[in-house]
């Protein structure tokens, strides 16, 4: 039988078209491959240089005399200011030339103000260093960070930069007597915020986050997986389930910022709870992805064949034997793979969390649920809207960990389900 005139040409056409379609596919995802290395590639750049930090190694004479000690004090009541005049001693020793007052506070600037806190930390854990001279490595300034890191140039004229000539000549001198070095950056994680751009940590964010995270799992995990479980295996089917199943997948799409308007009415307002507190802070973003876990918890249940059910009743299971002996512990797998991303996108919001005051200033490290408390992807916030240009870097770094974090949330979610989904 012979094929129709033109047929050829059409399937010619068509074949055509295919592999434009997939052109343009692989395309766009090159694109997108493209513009996710570059994204990632920007932060790793501006980053990872947030864990070194430039310090300064200067000798301390820890004389009692210049801590003005009086007769019968005790050391550990010394504030750390005095101890910060010893570290100005050893630059002025280090630089005997620089005499007037404007110019020693210039020298004074290069090395962080918590460098006093630091000796006095030292000698409160070691009392022999007293009436010794020991060598110290101490943090520079955030100015001299950005230095030390190639981030302010000789190059640039001095009116635009941070650091005057002067100041440039006295790091030059300090490098070649091998007195600074670019170490890792321990402070970042074990201090809290600070105003000061190279004494700032993410220990306070990091604990934050994780108290509100558990706060949040503890209150949407039982809640969410019992709603779930009564929706799918229990109610009976009729208009009431209906809206309240369209209510839920409605709420799953609501803007986050929302969730925070409700946390503030009811939570702060209604309830009188602390403001900027991690029970706070939990039970809010566990209202924003409860639906989510009841949304994943249903498919997850409905993936188990009716066979097992019906099994179980024939042995003479209750209904709720037959969901807590066979269907709940079969679904596990997916519910588990369901909340953990739940709480990888509970991690990264920012909004709800604003609206309870979780924005504000916090140098303490949180030690309580009601203790105040911020959390990481604030923190980022805050230290992105800060002028200093030291703080640049702690946002790029606080990036790159929150990335890893999530990065590995979601790994965990993929081996889980890998690991123990039963295909039936």
């Amino acid at each position: 039988m012979s094929k129709p005139a033109g047929s050829s040409e059409w399937h010619k056409k068509r074949v055509r078209a295919e592999k434009r379609f997939r052109l343009y596919g692989w395309c766009g995802l090159g694109a997108a491959l493209f513009l996710l290395v570059l994204l990632l590639g920007i932060i790793f750049a501006r980053g990872y240089e947030g864990f070194l930090q430039t310090q300064i190694r200067l000798p301390i004479i820890f004389d009692a005399a210049k801590l003005e000690l009086a007769p019968g004090e005790e050391m550990r009541a010394v504030s750390s200011a005095r101890y910060q005049r010893l570290v100005q001693e050893s630059l002025k020793a280090q630089f005997p030339e620089v005499t007037d007052p404007r110019d020693l506070r210039a020298l004074y600037s290069l090395i962080s103000t918590g460098a006093g806190a630091a000796l006095k930390r030292l000698a409160d854990a070691e009392p022999a260093v007293f009436s010794t001279t020991r060598e110290v490595w101490l943090v520079a300034s955030s100015n001299a960070d950005l230095y030390g890191k190639g981030k302010i140039s000789d190059t640039t004229p001095e009116a635009q930069r941070k650091l005057s000539d002067m100041q440039l000549s006295w790091l030059h001198k300090l490098a070649a007597d091998a007195r600074i070095e670019k170490r890792f950056n321990v402070s970042f994680f074990t201090m809290g915020d600070s105003r000061t751009p190279e004494l700032a940590g993410f220990l306070g964010a990091m604990t934050g986050s994780l108290l509100t995270l558990l706060v949040c799992l503890l209150v949407v995990f039982p809640l969410g997986v019992m709603t779930a479980m009564y929706l799918e295996e229990f109610a009976h089917k009729g208009k009431l389930v209906d809206l309240i199943e369209v209510n839920i997948n409605n709420l799953a799409a609501v803007p986050s910022i929302v969730f925070g308007l409700l946390g503030l009415a009811v939570y702060i307002n209604l309830m009188g709870l602390p403001r900027s507190a991690s029970l706070v802070g939990g039970m809010t973003l566990a209202l924003m992805i409860l639906p989510v876990i009841i949304i994943t918890t249903r498919a997850a249940l409905k993936a188990i064949p009716d066979s097992i059910r019906d099994g179980a009743r024939a042995m003479g299971a209750t209904p709720l034997q037959v969901v807590l002996h066979h269907t709940l512990p079969l679904s596990m797998p997916g519910i588990m793979t369901g909340t953990i991303l739940g709480m990888a996108r509970a991690i990264g919001e920012t909004a709800p969390l604003l609206l309870i005051g979780m924005v504000a200033f916090v140098a303490d490290v949180p030690d309580s649920f009601t203790a105040p408390a911020t959390v990481m992807p604030v923190q980022i916030y805050l230290w992105a809207s800060s002028p200093e240009a030291g703080f640049g870097e702690k946002t790029a770094t606080g990036i790159l960990l929150l990335l890893v974090l999530l990065i590995a949330m979601n790994a965990l979610a993929i081996y889980l389900r890998k690991k123990f989904e039963v295909r039936w």
